[in-house]
Formats: structure tokens, C-alpha cells, sequence
């Protein structure tokens, strides 16, 4: 009788190689914190404990994540439905703009506060699937690459906000590049003050599990999942993977678009230049470290705000240079991100 030999395992399990890689970055950023740091025992406090050590700190953190999670399951749920967008810096900053700009228009009409926000939010939303879902026609119809479309428009609206914002729109009472302050009823309701953290975290947190639900439990969410893994299989199933083109590119600005509502109304009371600051470009980073998959959006923006705010923390507390601050960043994000595969066995 034959004895046939057990097959070489293809992969090691995602989470066991991202703990691997996380454990890895960390014994790295202590290295290049000890090496560049005058104090490296301090810094490293400040790096690894920082962002939880106040109610102030935490509240920031984890409104920074409250961003980051809105953003990157708009950028993942694009990748799961065979596109992406690499406009969302453009859709964040746009539909934070015009959101602020509603707020203010309607301010003093007699309508309440919650009416008032939730028709800037869908406005936002509006504003940023239309500037998606334009690129995912473009690929449609055209045959036009939507990474290349999605991050032109994004690139050539960003000037006009700017134009806007720091010119006829700005604040002629105020220092500030920015637009009026909104009025405190009009602001998202703080959860722990005096921190930016607001009830958008809670709102990211029902958006990241509505996200698991539709694109595992919904007959659309498969067809998504489909479209993007494989459309040749797609198209055998007797599905046609350009049909979720449109659809994933619009969800996708839409909830760029909400985090940059989510900014504007709650982490800042206000529309200023450059709010954005690089949101969508982290959001991008997120979804890929989470491999697209809505539940593990949390764990990866919780290390990636992490990151974030434990580099500025100690970069504004302990002196860390930084070009150091940057370089940890960076060698973290080049570790969370890969994929441990073994090596296959000649036959």
C-alpha cells in the first residue's frame, strides 16, 4: 500500500504571523528609540504608555482610531469589491468641508441639532460617493484604471478646498485658516472630555460590524467578496464582477467622506486647512495590515493609533527627534504588514 507523504503547509495562520510581526516591530522601535534617544528609558515610557497615561491622552487615541476606522473600511470594502480608491484623502477633506459648510448654512434655521447633523452627514457622504463612484464608472464603461482616476480627482479637488477654506469661506474674525466654529449644539457629544473623543467612536465601531454583515452575511457582501478575490470565477458563477465596481467605490468615498463629517463636527468643532492630515493615506495602510476584513479593522487601527500617538508623544515630550519618529513608524508599519509563509519542500 501506498504511504503518501502529508502535504507542507502553505501558510502560517494571520493572526499568529501578525503577532509574530507586531513583536518583531516592537523589539525594533525600543532598539531605535535606545540608539537615538538622549533619555531611552523615558522615551520608551513615553512611547508605550503616553497615550494611555490621562483621560486626555486616551480620549485623543482613541478618537484618532474612531477616524482611522471609518476611513479604512471605506478604502477595505474597495478592495473587497475588486477596486481601489486611492482618493480618500480628497474625499475626507472635501466632504468635511462641505458638511462644515451645511452646519453653518442651517444653523440658524429653527431645526434640531440632531436634524441639523445627520443632513450634513448625508451630504458628506453624497459629496464623497459621487467623486468615488465617478472613477468606479470611469473603470465601468471606459476601461479607466480607478487607482489612477480616484487619486486625480482627489489630487486636483484638494486646491479648490484649500482655495476655499483659506479665502472667501474663512473665518474673518479669527487667526486661524479656517472656517467659523460651529455652535456647541451643533458639536458631536463628547464622551470623555476634555478630550476630542466623541460619540463617533461608538458610530465607527456599528459601521465597522455593519460591514462584517454585509460582506459576510448578504448575498451582495459574496458577491463583493467574488468580484474581488477572483472575477474570472466571478464571471463563471454567473456573476459579473464589474457590477460591484460602481457600488464598492461609492461606499467607499461615502465613508471616507463620513470620517472627514466625523473631523470636523467632532474631533475639532471646526473645518481648518489640512484637517485631513494624511487620514486617507493611513486608511489605506490600515485596511491592508487588517487584510480587508471589516472585524480586524479594530485591532489594526487600535496599533496603528497606537503608533501614532505614542511617536508624537514622545516626540513632544522627550525630545525624540523626529526623523526617528517617522523611521519607527515606518519599520512598524513594513512589519505588521507581512505575511509569513514558509517554504514549500522540493518534490
Amino acid at each position: 500500500m501506498m504511504k503518501f507523504k502529508k502535504p507542507p503547509i502553505a501558510a502560517v495562520s494571520p493572526v499568529f504571523g501578525a503577532i509574530i510581526a507586531v513583536g518583531i516591530a516592537i523589539v525594533l522601535t525600543m532598539v531605535l528609540i535606545l540608539f537615538n534617544s538622549e533619555n531611552g528609558g523615558k522615551t520608551i515610557r513615553a512611547f508605550f504608555i503616553g497615550p494611555w497615561s490621562s483621560p486626555w491622552f486616551l480620549g485623543n487615541t482613541l478618537d484618532g482610531i474612531a477616524l482611522l476606522l471609518t476611513a479604512s473600511l471605506g478604502a477595505a470594502l474597495a478592495f473587497r469589491g475588486g477596486t481601489f480608491n486611492l482618493g480618500g484623502e480628497g474625499q475626507i477633506y472635501l466632504g468635511g468641508l462641505f458638511a462644515g459648510m451645511v452646519m453653518l448654512s442651517l444653523a440658524a434655521l429653527p431645526l434640531p441639532a440632531p436634524i441639523i447633523l445627520c443632513i450634513a452627514a448625508l451630504g458628506a457622504m453624497f459629496l464623497g460617493g459621487l467623486m468615488a463612484g465617478f472613477s468606479g464608472l470611469l473603470k465601468k464603461h471606459f476601461g479607466m484604471n480607478e487607482l489612477i482616476t480616484s487619486f486625480l480627482l482627489s489630487s486636483a479637488l484638494i486646491p479648490l478646498a484649500d482655495y476655499l477654506i483659506k479665502g472667501p469661506w474663512r473665518d474673518p474674525a479669527g487667526n486661524l485658516l479656517a472656517l467659523p466654529a460651529f455652535p456647541k449644539n451643533l458639536l458631536l457629544g463628547r464622551l470623555l472630555p476634555p478630550s476630542n473623543l466623541s460619540v463617533s467612536f461608538i458610530f465607527a465601531l456599528l459601521l465597522v460590524l455593519a460591514g462584517y454583515i454585509f460582506i459576510n452575511k448578504t448575498y451582495r457582501g459574496y458577491q463583493f467578496r467574488i468580484a474581488g478575490a477572483d472575477p474570472l470565477f466571478a464571471r463563471f458563477g454567473g456573476m459579473a464582477g464589474e457590477k460591484a465596481w460602481v457600488p464598492a467605490m461609492t461606499i467607499s468615498g461615502a465613508l471616507s467622506a463620513l470620517a472627514g463629517f466625523f473631523a470636523v463636527a467632532g474631533s475639532y468643532g471646526r473645518c481648518h486647512a489640512g484637517f485631513s492630515g494624511g487620514l486617507g493615506w493611513s486608511a489605506i495602510a490600515v485596511a491592508l495590515i487588517a487584510g480587508n476584513k471589516p472585524l480586524a479593522i479594530f485591532p489594526a487601527a487600535l496599533v496603528y493609533g497606537w503608533l501614532k500617538s505614542g511617536s508624537d508623544y514622545a516626540l513632544l515630550g522627550t525630545g525624540l527627534n523626529l526623523e526617528t519618529s517617522t523611521l519607527i513608524q515606518a519599520a512598524v508599519l513594513l512589519f505588521v504588514t507581512i505575511r509569513i509563509i514558509p517554504r514549500r519542500k522540493k518534490l
